[in-house]
C-alpha cells in the first residue's frame, strides 16, 4: 500500500428531533393526502425542531457530542468543525462557532459552508484536504438543517418534502488507503430562479414588505428542479465510477441525497443498482438537505463493512451536485 495520507472517516453522528409531522398531519393543514405525497416523494413523516429559541446549531450540538463519545476522544482535541447548512441560526456569527462553544470544542476553528443540500458533499471535500495536506488530524464535518424555520406550511408544493435534522463525521488521517478516495464536485448558479429564498440578504433585506409577501420561504419550481435533479445527479455519479475504472458491480452502497424517491431511483438505475444497495431514510426524515447523506451513514452504520465502497451523491439549489466515493474504513 501507498503511504500516502487520505481522510478517512473514523466515527458518524447524527441527530434528529423528536416531534413528528406526517402526512396526516399535513392532510389537516394543506390541500394533500398521504397517499399523494407518498407516491410522489416517498415521505411519510418528517422531524421538526420545536421550542422557542430553538436553531439548527441545537442539532449540531448533539452530533459533536456522539462523534467525540463513539472516538473516545475529548472535545478539545477536534481542530476544526465545518457545518454545511442554509439554515444557520443566524447570518452571523456561523452555526459552527455557536455549536462549538455549545459542545465545548475550544481549541477548533470553526465555520458555515452554503451549498443547500450538496453543502454536506462540499464540507466533507474540504475537510478532507485539510486531512489530506498533512495541516489536522481530526476535522469533523457536519451537515444539518432546520428547514421547518423556512418552510411555508401553506404551501402545499413545499411544506411536504422538507424536515429537520442533522447528521456528521469525524475525519482523521489514513495510511493504508481507506477513506475518501475521489470527488467531482459542481455548481451552475444560473439554476437560481428555480430554487431559491429571496429575502433576508443583502439583495433583499428584511422589510414590512417582504415578510407580507412570504419572501422568507423556500421558493421551489418543483418540475424544472426535478429534471435537473435527476440529470444532475446520475451523471456525476456516473462520471465519478467511470473516472475511477469502477462499476456499479463494484459499489456496496449508493449514498444518495434523500429530495425524491424518484430522483434517488434514476440515479440508481443509470449506476446500475439494484435497490437493497441503496440507503434510503426519505420515509422517515423527508429532505433535511445538507443532513441527509449524514444521516443514512447514522443509520446504515451498524451494516457497513470495513472496505466498502460507498458512492455518494447530491443536488441542491444554486444549483450545486456532486459525487463522492469513500472507501469504508472501519
Amino acid at each position: 500500500m501507498s503511504n500516502k495520507t487520505t481522510a478517512a472517516i473514523t466515527a458518524v453522528g447524527g441527530y434528529v428531533p423528536e416531534d413528528k409531522l406526517t402526512n396526516f398531519d399535513l392532510e389537516k393543514m394543506v390541500d394533500t393526502t398521504d397517499e399523494w405525497i407518498r407516491t410522489r416523494t416517498g415521505i411519510e413523516e418528517r422531524r421538526i425542531l420545536k421550542g422557542a429559541g430553538k436553531g439548527t446549531s441545537d442539532m449540531v450540538v448533539p452530533v459533536l457530542q456522539e462523534l467525540c463519545r463513539k472516538r473516545g476522544i475529548d472535545p478539545s482535541e477536534v481542530e476544526c468543525v465545518i457545518v454545511a447548512t442554509v439554515t444557520p441560526d443566524m447570518v452571523f456569527p456561523s452555526t459552527a462557532n455557536i455549536a462549538c462553544d455549545k459542545a465545548g470544542l475550544k481549541n477548533a476553528f470553526s465555520f458555515d459552508i452554503s451549498a443547500a443540500c450538496s453543502g454536506f458533499l462540499y464540507a466533507l471535500t474540504m475537510g478532507t484536504s485539510f486531512i489530506e495536506s498533512g495541516r489536522y488530524k481530526k476535522v469533523i464535518v457536519v451537515g444539518a438543517d432546520k428547514m421547518s424555520a423556512i418552510v411555508d406550511y401553506t404551501d402545499r408544493t413545499t411544506c411536504i418534502i422538507f424536515g429537520d435534522g442533522a447528521g456528521g463525521v469525524l475525519l482523521e488521517p489514513n495510511q493504508e488507503g481507506y477513506g475518501i478516495q475521489d470527488s467531482l464536485l459542481r455548481s451552475d448558479g444560473s439554476g437560481c430562479h428555480h430554487l431559491h429564498l429571496k429575502a433576508g440578504g443583502s439583495a433583499m433585506p428584511a422589510s414590512k414588505e417582504t415578510v407580507e409577501n412570504k419572501l422568507h420561504y423556500v421558493y421551489q419550481e418543483g418540475q424544472a428542479v426535478y429534471k435537473f435533479a435527476v440529470k444532475g445527479m446520475a451523471d456525476i455519479s456516473a462520471e465519478l465510477l467511470e473516472k475511477n475504472n469502477l462499476t456499479g458491480d463494484d459499489v456496496t452502497w449508493l449514498v444518495p441525497h434523500q429530495a425524491n424517491l424518484r430522483i434517488i431511483d434514476a440515479t440508481a438505475n443509470r449506476v446500475g443498482l439494484p435497490k437493497e444497495k441503496v440507503m434510503i431514510n426519505i420515509q422517515k426524515y423527508g429532505n433535511t438537505t445538507a443532513g441527509t447523506i449524514p444521516l443514512c451513514l447514522w443509520d446504515w452504520e451498524s451494516k457497513l463493512k470495513k472496505g466498502d465502497n460507498l458512492l455518494l451523491a447530491a443536488f441542491g439549489g444554486g444549483f450545486t451536485w456532486g459525487a463522492t466515493l469513500v472507501k469504508w474504513a472501519y
